[in-house]
């Protein structure tokens, strides 16, 4: 090749290097209608889709030259939606988040905040504004991107002191409030949206108000705090302020009972979920912690899991659920008067 000729290769790459794609989730959807309870009990729970990543759709000059992309899940852990329908994915494996907007067909692979790229992407979240709240575990930082996926910035300052290792996330949208779990030090920690610490409630201990490894977090449409206390095998339930409210759960291998509990979730009802990965099923609640109702079992089938962890509800009653290693997201309709 003339360097005449190569020159105007790199200049076309270069130039349709930066044409913009259209992405479409990479989606498998069940042959049957799969709910839970089976009839003749009135279903609760529908299996809609299982997602495996995200694949670059149709043909564009940047596809001709550099071939259709396709990023797919590795070891998904954390899971959250925005106001736009958008999602965001927590991904050990590829040490990132996959951000994808339907609206725009657009994905975004979110990986390098200021102080280098993730060690342990582990939890997500969105405010109103769709900037995107990402905890690094390992890297101990809480890092925050903008609705495009560009890094805006990072905090790690507490009220006393420094997270040790950050994990599950919670947006408060009333209090613009984002609540961060720090497994290390058995605290729950808040922050203003920029980063700015606000107050922190627990300490390591079994009593009420108390934590053992706390891992996930989620806050309900009613405004509470579910807490995943991890190895005091329970979930805990806060209000805005951090004043304990209540608590249920028991370590067992009965219904309603913990082994590893993980992703906890509320829907509109109150109903409360929680996802166990070594039964590799998700469990209901009532609103007193009273059981109600199990689905899932281990394989890799819809409606089955492999070591299951975090878990989302959206405003719509999707529930979404991160089937760890089973490398997928599945996503179920919650019923009403079951329909």
């Amino acid at each position: 090749m003339t360097n005449a000729r190569r020159a105007a290769f790199f200049l076309v790459v270069f130039a349709v290097s930066g044409c913009a794609s259209k992405w479409a989730m990479d989606v498998q959807r069940p042959e049957t209608r799969l709910v839970w309870p089976l009839e003749p009990e009135k279903p609760r729970i529908l299996h809609v889709m299982t997602i495996r990543g995200f694949r670059e759709e149709g043909v564009s000059p940047k596809t001709l030259v550099f071939g259709k992309g396709e990023d797919r899940f590795l070891r998904p852990v954390a899971v959250a939606t925005g106001g736009d329908g958008r999602i965001a994915v927590a991904d050990t494996g590829t040490k990132s988040v996959h951000m994808y907007i339907p609206k725009e067909r657009r994905y975004v692979s979110v990986s390098r905040p200021d102080y280098g790229p993730f060690v342990s992407p582990v939890g997500v979240a969105f405010d109103e504004e769709l900037r995107l709240y990402v905890s690094d575990s390992f890297g101990a930082k809480i890092s925050v991107f903008d609705s495009g996926g560009n890094f805006l910035f990072s905090f790690d300052r507490t009220r006393d002191g420094v997270l040790k290792r950050p994990t599950g996330l919670a947006y408060d949208r009333d209090g613009k409030t984002v609540f961060a779990v720090d497994t290390a030090s058995h605290r729950i920690h808040a922050f203003t949206a920029k980063g700015e610490p606000l107050f922190a409630f627990g300490e390591r201990g079994g009593g009420d108000g108390q934590f053992n490894f706390p891992t996930h977090i989620f806050r309900a449409p009613s405004g509470r705090i579910y807490v995943t206390d991890a190895m005091n095998f329970r979930i805990q339930v806060f209000d805005s302020s951090g004043r304990f409210l209540t608590v249920f759960g028991r370590q067992g291998d009965g219904s309603g009972d913990f082994s590893i509990p993980k992703g906890v979730a509320t829907d509109g009802e109150g109903t409360v979920y929680v996802v166990d990965a070594l039964f590799d099923n998700v469990q209901l609640f009532d609103e007193q912690g009273g059981f109600l109702l199990t689905f899932g079992r281990r394989g890799d089938g819809p409606g089955e899991f492999w070591l299951p962890s975090g878990m989302f509800i959206d405003g719509g009653g999707k529930l979404y659920v991160c089937d760890t290693y089973n490398q997928r997201i599945q996503i179920f309709e919650i019923l009403k008067d079951g329909r």
